[in-house]
């Protein structure tokens, strides 16, 4: 396969383009290398495996010189693929957060959730079937830990807002983040004169504005020369990004408080009112495409997010009653 897309970055970490469900820049797996050592972070589906796989190759690495394989958490656009990657790479281990060890271990849930959301036609055709990780290659960690990758070492941080089972991945040597969702969706497309634009991801079903802002700022305290996303690469000028990614927060959970009570309306209408705020957003960011090549490229975006405030609004509810 020569026709990988990759992006090598000054730090030393190349973005590889999953193509996850047949798009363009909208998912990657970061490779990160030192010495004879290898690791990867997300995955994509398991349409995604061959892709990185030659991405390696190209690279002139060896398939047994990964030594981790990072899922930041555990929606399938990030590790779908984890079970059919492991397989290929025999001498791999699975690093995982406490809360989505057993989904990888035993992915039967995982896949259910997902096919409910999705549906099977849209399953088969994206993901494919999920397949198990050995117990005995799965590796938790939980907040603090460490793991050594040549001569870098590499600290584990749960980051919950996004998922519950979420953690980002800090490399010390190179102070640069791997931040899965939680520090929100960056589309290289929609880069401009002021730079990346970026927007928050409260796709379902943990979705959390309080844990978010504060996993936010516990990055920015960080203080990183970049920030890796899963979707999409390297983003720098850190503190203006969380705070735009802080505002679009509460952009978000306005829209949704707004229509909590619309009852059957309630979703088609926090869908319009989150269009419309992307694509004010957008404007002011400076991207003058049409309004609806802006509304076709969000469409995923604006289905998850609201999808993920409407299970919110639901489990506010619940609590107060």
């Amino acid at each position: 396969m020569s026709d990988v897309t990759m992006i090598d970055y000054a730090s030393g970490v190349t973005a590889i383009d999953t193509r996850f469900a047949g798009t363009r820049m909208l998912a990657a797996c970061h490779l990160l290398r030192d010495g004879n050592e290898a690791a990867l972070v997300d995955v994509g589906s398991n349409f995604s495996v061959p892709v990185i796989l030659s991405a390696l190759a190209q690279k002139g690495l060896a398939r047994s010189q990964v030594r981790y394989v990072c899922v930041t958490h555990v929606h399938l656009d990030h590790a779908g693929g984890a079970g059919e990657m492991m397989r290929q790479l025999p001498d791999a281990t699975l690093v995982v957060h406490p809360r989505g060890a057993r989904h990888m271990i035993d992915p039967s849930a995982l896949y259910e959730g997902a096919r409910a959301v999705y549906g099977a036609e849209t399953m088969a055709r994206h993901y494919g079937e999920l397949i198990p990780v050995p117990e005995e290659r799965v590796h938790v960690v939980r907040d603090g830990d460490r793991l050594p990758l040549g001569q870098r070492m590499l600290q584990f941080l749960d980051t919950p807002g996004h998922a519950n089972h979420h953690y980002c991945m800090l490399d010390e040597a190179a102070d640069v983040v791997f931040s899965g969702d939680t520090f929100g969706v960056s589309y290289r497309d929609f880069d401009t004169e002021r730079g990346p634009f970026i927007m928050p991801t409260t796709s379902p079903v943990h979705f959390d504005p309080d844990a978010a802002h504060r996993s936010i700022d516990r990055l920015c305290a960080l203080d990183p020369a970049a920030i890796y996303l899963t979707h999409f690469g390297e983003v720098t000028g850190i503190p203006r990004l969380a705070d735009d990614l802080h505002a679009g927060l509460e952009a978000h959970v306005e829209i949704a408080r707004r229509h909590a009570d619309a009852g059957d309306a309630r979703p088609q209408r926090i869908a319009g009112d989150l269009q419309d705020w992307f694509i004010g957003a957008l404007r002011m960011h400076g991207v003058d495409w049409p309004e609806r090549a802006i509304r076709k490229a969000l469409a995923l975006d604006v289905q998850l997010n609201t999808q993920g405030l409407m299970v919110w609004l639901d489990r506010q509810a619940a609590s107060r009653q």
